[in-house]
């Protein structure tokens, strides 16, 4: 298995397929959504195979699910961890990411998703699922604090600390997504640097960092823009605690041309080496 990435990745996206082998910009790894790769309990192949092999070759690769629901009712599909399992081995992925959230019930998924109630019971209800998860994929496993909109009945906790308590109870990683901090605070009136801190962000292996759109009074999470000033304000915050921990720009709507995505990724590592530059020891100060 391959060691952690570090610097700042893209998602590999279909727009991008026939140029990325190629690319000769600065990237550091990417990152793949299974779904797109793993079907019917097997790794898919043709023209989507030979591309991923390409990339495999060049940089380190991460995967990252949007439908597992976690948090959800419907026990996990074996037959599609197994398969997911080769794809992880395949691309030497150590370590694999989901939301914390679900996505479907009784077989029928909603497309969206759709948080939990911050309880107790969905706290022990989804680190189980998570424990078996990790056991099955046989490498850690990282959730992403999600954006929601609304709070379900019979949540009994904040956001954060529902995050926390499901992270320390599943002993797992945070996938730590800058962007839903923002998105969050802004349409729940909470200040987004509490709402970063209150997250279990010293379990972060991963950063994620997005564009949303404003709609009405809200802030959608639509991937479909670029990362706007405030939230590349907490990331320089979260960086100056945290480290430099591997950064990946997601834009997965309104997809633009190659170099614009690396544009963004070019900003993040431009933001990393600046806020985690290290600092010499007052002993070897240059003198004025």
């Amino acid at each position: 298995m391959a060691g952690r990435p570090q610097g700042v990745g893209i998602g590999l996206r279909r727009r991008h397929f026939d140029e990325l082998p190629a690319c000769a910009r600065a990237l550091d790894f990417l990152e793949l959504i299974p779904e797109n790769f793993v079907g019917a309990g097997h790794i898919r192949g043709g023209a989507d195979g030979r591309v991923l092999r390409a990339c495999t070759e060049r940089w380190p690769m991460l995967a990252h699910g949007v439908s597992m629901s976690l948090a959800g009712p419907d026990p996990l599909d074996h037959g599609y961890l197994r398969a997911l399992k080769g794809l992880l081995d395949q691309i030497g992925a150590p370590f694999y990411t989901d939301h914390l959230c679900f996505v479907s019930v009784g077989g029928r998924s909603s497309y969206d998703l759709i948080p939990p109630p911050f309880c107790e019971a969905a706290v022990l209800h989804t680190a189980r699922r998570l424990r078996e998860l990790a056991d099955a994929l046989e490498r850690p496993v990282a959730v992403e604090n999600i954006s929601y909109y609304a709070q379900m009945p019979g949540s009994t906790m904040a956001h954060g600390e529902f995050v926390r308590a499901v992270v320390e109870e599943a002993d797992c990683l945070l996938l730590l997504d800058v962007n839903n901090v923002f998105v969050n605070a802004r349409n729940h009136d909470q200040d987004p640097r509490e709402v970063l801190w209150s997250l279990p962000t010293e379990r972060a292996c991963q950063i994620h960092l997005a564009g949303h759109v404003q709609e009405g009074p809200r802030l959608i999470d639509h991937h479909g823009a670029a990362v706007c000033d405030e939230v590349w304000a907490l990331y320089r915050e979260a960086l100056a605690r945290l480290g430099p921990i591997p950064t990946l720009i997601e834009w997965d709507t309104h997809v633009p041309a190659l170099d614009r995505v690396l544009d963004e990724a070019d900003r993040a590592r431009e933001i990393m080496a600046e806020v985690c530059a290290p600092t010499a020891p007052r002993g070897e100060e240059r003198a004025s």
